[in-house]
């Protein structure tokens, strides 16, 4: 009997996925493709080190750079050593965190020749709203989607590559360019393309997207990361491509702009950004006032 993989991104997606009662391994692939030094495609040992490196800033030490190298290698020698009948099959999210994976993980797979490859991209459910992502499936959900597995075509592989180098290499150009495509092979790609775009600095503020609704939510009186992440779910449009990693990061470069725009208060100046630091609990997030603040409110609105 032919053995299949199962791939997808998010631990909480993975885990349901090998309670879903489905034939085969599930791999999680971690790392943030859409973000940090990287080049396009399999990468090489200089290439890991920098991600391993990336990450560990990323999340402001709680993921220690060794643990991610070794966890980098096992994926990657995952993929390297398919046996040549068995059947990969990817599930991933329309959001940008998943989008990129998906067309790093398929550009991988090309360059290893095997192409016997299937996907599941799921950007709605039925009575879930707003739908951001596998993770919000329980087990008996995840199973019946399965049936709609379809297999990928050779210019899905090969627009995937495309994607991947744009990401990697994080050229504007070429995203703008993803972003207006009308047809895309991979569809959910335009829509990722230009969220990764409204994250670039805004001319008249200076923020991206994120950071303006974390400022925002902070300025009506959002005190406490729970808060402000309620707020800033609310306000962003699904798929949500960020966690909470990702949301501590952009309040703490509110924190470290010049003039900040925010003081952080609690046991360390800064929010962790990985779980189990600290207590999110005892910090809070106050809105500084001042013309510099007025003047970032107003431009981004």
């Amino acid at each position: 009997m032919t053995d299949t993989l199962h791939i997808t991104s998010g631990d909480i997606a993975g885990a349901c996925l090998a309670k879903a009662g489905l034939p085969g391994d599930v791999l999680v692939w971690h790392d943030i493709l859409y973000d940090g030094p990287r080049n396009p495609g399999w990468p090489d040992e200089e290439n890991l080190a920098l991600r391993a490196l990336f990450l560990e800033e990323f999340t402001a030490g709680g993921l220690d750079r060794v643990h991610v190298l070794e966890t980098l290698h096992r994926q990657y020698r995952r993929l390297a050593e398919a046996p040549n009948d068995e059947n990969i099959v990817l599930w991933f999210d329309a959001c940008l965190f998943d989008q990129s994976m998906l067309a790093h993980v398929l550009t991988c797979l090309r360059h290893k020749d095997i192409l016997n490859v299937e996907l599941l991209c799921v950007d709605r459910f039925p009575g879930i709203e707003p739908f951001n992502g596998l993770g919000q499936l329980l087990p008996e959900q995840l199973a019946p989607l399965y049936g709609g597995r379809l297999p990928l075509s050779r210019e899905q592989f090969s627009f995937a590559v495309l994607v991947d180098a744009a990401f990697a290499t994080r050229d504007r150009a070429m995203l703008t360019q993803l972003s207006l495509m009308q047809a895309a092979p991979l569809p959910w790609v335009p829509a990722a393309a230009a969220r990764w775009l409204e994250e670039l600095p805004d001319p008249a503020s200076g923020l991206g997207r994120l950071e303006h609704l974390a400022l925002a939510a902070i300025c009506s009186g959002c005190e406490t990361p729970a808060k402000i992440f309620a707020s800033v779910a609310g306000a962003d449009t699904p798929p949500q491509f960020w966690g909470d990693t990702t949301l501590w990061a952009r309040i703490n470069a509110l924190a470290d702009r010049d003039p900040p725009l925010v003081r952080i208060e609690g046991p360390r100046d800064r929010l962790p950004q990985w779980p189990g630091q600290v207590c999110l609990e005892d910090f809070r997030i106050r809105a500084l006032s001042g013309q510099s603040l007025r003047q970032t409110a107003q431009n981004c609105g």
